[in-house]
């Protein structure tokens, strides 16, 4: 009998049609740390968004301030503090991502992270492997697919989102610390990191949700899946047109 990780996980793969599984992440302190003491020992020294990346194949991971191998994404978590290279503006601009270190600096200085030392650690796991709730679900997929969680997500409030990004940090602040900080869902373009570092495609974004939220995503997406979800799928409406 699957368990009710097990259960959510089959369900958003099933409703949405995913080809990666959507990820638990949780952020672990002093003590909670201790209980993956074997799993932070094993698991290899990536960036975030490779082992986001891993964690959607099937890999169970935690970084560490020591594991983790981005700079960005370990002061995002408040890991350790922000480079001078980059908190400086330097390393965008001489990534070619900004025009000038001015506008990386900026970038920079208002990019969300968390309170340094809250955490010790970040566990990435396969949501349907997850032993306690994680605090955030991550999808990468296709962009119609996160449509569907985005609206569901607002299937009964109705109300209109905003979603935040600096088109940098996307897995580790737009799709984690974004959501993770202001307890809404939130979506992400990628970035040039993810792009570089991982195989995310050309045709896959990101969306960042609050644990919390999954259970009523999901009931909404089995209701828009009976009419509206498969209407488009099946272009009902672009049918009638080459019919004319």
């Amino acid at each position: 009998m699957m368990n009710e990780y097990q259960v959510m996980e089959t369900r958003l793969v099933e409703l949405l049609h995913l080809s990666r599984c959507p990820v638990g992440v949780k952020f672990l302190d002093s003590k909670n740390t201790n209980n993956y003491k074997d799993l932070l020992e094993s698991s290899k020294r990536v960036r975030y968004c490779q082992a986001l990346m891993l964690a959607g194949k099937g890999e169970r991971i935690v970084l560490s301030k020591d594991k983790i191998a981005c700079p960005a994404a370990s002061a995002a978590f408040g890991f350790a503090p922000l480079t001078e290279a980059l908190e400086s503006g330097k390393m965008l601009h001489t990534l070619g991502l900004f025009e000038s270190i001015e506008s990386s600096r900026e970038l920079m200085a208002k990019m969300p992270r968390l309170v340094a030392g809250a955490y010790d650690a970040v566990l990435l796991s396969p949501l349907g492997c997850m032993v306690e709730d994680p605090d955030i679900v991550v999808l990468e997929s296709q962009p119609e697919h996160l449509m569907w969680v985005a609206l569901a997500s607002i299937y009964t409030t109705g109300e209109r989102m905003k979603f935040s990004t600096g088109v940098f940090q996307a897995t580790c602040v737009d799709a984690t610390v974004v959501p993770f900080r202001d307890h809404k869902l939130n979506a992400s373009l990628g970035c040039y990191g993810c792009r570089d570092s991982t195989d995310i495609g050309k045709d896959e974004v990101l969306v960042g949700f609050p644990y919390c939220s999954t259970i009523p995503i999901i009931r909404a997406l089995e209701q828009l899946s009976t009419k509206p979800m498969k209407r488009v799928r099946e272009k009902t409406a672009l049918k009638h047109l080459n019919k004319c």
